[in-house]
């Protein structure tokens, strides 16, 4: 469903790592936002919830909603630093289009 590039992979075992609050799983979803209509989202939780599914790649597992599972298909989780910006980037082939600034995009 979902591959997690080893950038992603030592990004996130690293964020665990220091999480000084116990939460130590990261749900991916989507939520409406932007001009594109929809925006990728990324929370921490130590809670495992009814619509989730654990996604594991390779020693890597992050939570998926359900309800967007079909969004995430063929989709490749990678961390990136660009210049002075650094951040989880989604190739997704499902988007349509993205936005100007790269926040939202369309299904």
């Amino acid at each position: 469903m979902i591959t997690i590039t080893n950038k992603a992979r030592d990004k996130i075992k690293e964020l665990v790592a220091n999480r000084p609050d116990g939460n130590k799983m990261i749900r991916v979803g989507v939520s409406t936002s932007g001009c594109g209509g929809y925006a990728y989202q990324l929370e921490w939780t130590k809670d495992l919830e009814v619509e989730d599914v654990i996604v594991r790649d390779n020693d890597t597992e992050i939570l998926l909603n359900k309800k967007w599972s079909s969004v995430f298909f063929g989709t490749t989780l990678d961390y990136k630093y660009e210049g002075l910006n650094e951040g989880f980037d989604f190739n997704n082939p499902n988007e349509k289009a993205r936005c100007g600034c790269g926040e939202s995009f369309s299904l």
